[in-house]
């Protein structure tokens, strides 16, 4: 969780100030994020990413082991208040707790926010979970708001297929990463806060940053650290 980080705005001031970079994204549990939107915001962060799977309270417990479910809504309100910063909420639905999906969507009705539900990757501890089908989903979203429609307005740069309601102030957006199989159109590479670069979730091959930072002259294929995924992932 970034926002434990004391220093986190000013970490945001100085990511923005590096040639080259033009845009900061911030993905949090919104905890403490009525607390520091103000100076996140002075800072220049672009985009903020808050995740919240449920709007029961008793389920964001059992998913958390927190029960803060109201503080995490205090900040999806606060930040309303900075129009600049682009708002996305990451659902990661499970088959065991899907029953407050539809509240969660409607989010979307209330705020300028988009409401983006991401598919279980059955990887590590997601393995133990099972993944509601994406075209299920939107199927039971399409009985529910029959107006709903595709959205092809640019709200970034990943995989999400976004959809739009009469309405609504935000968008649905759908991140498929079993039924809809985007690895043809990522463009997507991630560091840890290891310093592990991975260019696929679903693998572990990468490259580990830290050690060549640390010394410099070794080539990681060398030594056996460094293993792309075959192409198209």
């Amino acid at each position: 969780e970034p926002l434990v980080r004391r220093d986190c705005p000013e970490l945001i001031r100085r990511l923005k100030a590096l040639p080259g970079i033009q845009n900061v994204t911030l993905t949090t549990n919104g905890v403490e994020l009525a607390r520091q939107m103000p100076q996140l915001a002075q800072a220049g962060v672009d985009a903020i990413n808050i995740s919240l799977d449920t709007m029961d309270a008793a389920e964001f417990a059992h998913i958390t082991r927190r029960d803060m479910l109201p503080q995490v809504l205090e900040g999806i309100r606060a930040a309303q208040a900075f129009p600049q910063v682009l708002l996305k909420l990451n659902v990661v639905p499970i088959a065991e707790q899907d029953e407050t999906l539809l509240e969660l969507a409607a989010l979307a009705r209330e705020y300028p926010i988009h409401v983006r539900f991401i598919e279980m990757m059955p990887i590590g501890y997601g393995k133990n979970f099972k993944t509601i089908n994406h075209q299920e989903l939107l199927e039971e979203m399409m009985k529910a708001y029959p107006c709903m429609e595709e959205d092809d307005r640019v709200h970034g740069f990943g995989p999400a297929v976004y959809y739009r309601i009469p309405g609504f102030k935000g968008s649905i957006g759908l991140i498929s990463a079993i039924h809809g199989k985007f690895c043809g159109d990522c463009n997507r590479v991630r560091l840890t806060s290891q310093g592990y670069l991975k260019p696929c979730l679903c693998y572990e091959d990468g490259v580990d940053l830290r050690r060549i930072l640390r010394k410099g002259q070794e080539r990681p294929e060398e030594e056996g650290h460094y293993r792309w995924p075959y192409a198209g992932c």
